[in-house]
């Protein structure tokens, strides 16, 4: 067993629980974050590919994000002083995209913080100075535990512990989205680096080479849209790619290319539709919260302000 324990258990690496354990952390307690993934990403994901003797990175998930609120606004700040953010005026004038993917901004946050990856949270009790997290061979203890995954996923986790912020979760849904990711011998015939459609089986559609700091031969992220994503939800991945490649070759209007290389994700939770309220829950008696962008906004910076929001609900 590890034995560790912490004041803060963070169960979630992505925007909302780094942004919730960075702010805890700077009052110097301890803090401690796990998550499944094997790196650094969740929806803001860069997958990575050897295509003609390069490697290419391709953003799957989130493609670009936004900053309106001042807090957020200065924490992008920092990080294009960082240099792992840069604009990106192909999908709007306040635009924003990681460099050299869009995990580069979560990857700088986990850094600065003691994370451990490759580790999912399977089993949670009471334990006399908190709560107990079973993940494998390990055994993760903290006084008050913080979760930060999607709703459906914490519905599940949080059932048994707290039946009321799980029934808070259950009760949130999300569309699916497949995305593909292909490259090309040469660049396609599209003037526009980004398109996107609220109709069309292809939602959105980007230039990925093209955006900051980007390298290798032309590729593109695909998205379908919600509807198309369920029709397709239980394909294979080589099939869902094959019938959204050809999505987008209508949608463009250009010949059909035959790719370098293509490959697909299927986001089971990959838009919430945002409960109204707080921005973060937090049972004081439990000693538990919760956190994520179903909570504010689906979007990046609403992961943020979750995140943020739940820490500052813990120190009040």
């Amino acid at each position: 067993m590890d034995g560790h324990f912490s004041d803060f258990l963070v169960i979630g690496a992505g925007m909302a629980g780094l942004a919730c354990a960075a702010q805890l952390s700077r009052t110097g307690a301890s803090v401690t974050v796990i998550d499944k993934g094997r790196g650094p990403g969740g929806r803001m994901a860069a997958r990575r590919a050897e295509i003609g003797g390069q490697s290419v990175s391709f953003d799957h998930g989130a493609q670009y994000f936004t900053a309106r609120e001042p807090a957020f606004q200065a924490a992008v700040a920092a990080w294009e002083h960082a240099e792992v953010v840069a604009r990106w005026p192909a999908a709007g004038d306040d635009a924003w995209v990681g460099v050299p993917g869009m995990n580069a901004p979560i990857r700088a946050m986990a850094d600065a913080l003691d994370v451990r990856w490759g580790v999912r949270a399977e089993t949670i009790t009471r334990a006399a100075d908190g709560w107990q997290v079973g993940a494998g061979a390990q055994v993760f203890a903290a006084a008050t535990l913080l979760v930060a995954i999607p709703a459906e996923q914490t519905q599940v986790l949080l059932a048994e512990v707290a039946p009321d912020l799980a029934a808070l979760a259950g009760c949130v849904e999300s569309a699916p989205c497949w995305a593909v990711m292909v490259a090309f011998g040469t660049r396609l015939p599209i003037a526009e680096d980004a398109f996107r459609s609220g109709t069309a089986p292809v939602s959105w559609a980007a230039r990925n080479s093209a955006k900051p700091g980007r390298a290798g031969v032309e590729n593109w992220v695909i998205h379908a849209s919600p509807a198309r994503s369920r029709q397709l939800i239980d394909l294979p991945k080589d099939a869902a790619a094959k019938t959204l490649l050809a999505d987008f070759f209508a949608a463009t209007g250009i010949m059909p290319a035959a790719p370098l290389h293509g490959d697909a994700h299927r986001w089971l939770y990959a838009l919430p539709k945002a409960m109204p309220g707080e921005g973060a829950r937090f049972d004081p008696a439990l000693g538990i919260g919760i956190a994520g962008d179903y909570l504010h906004s689906p979007r990046v910076e609403g992961a943020w302000l979750s995140g943020r929001a739940l820490a500052e609900m813990v120190l009040a």
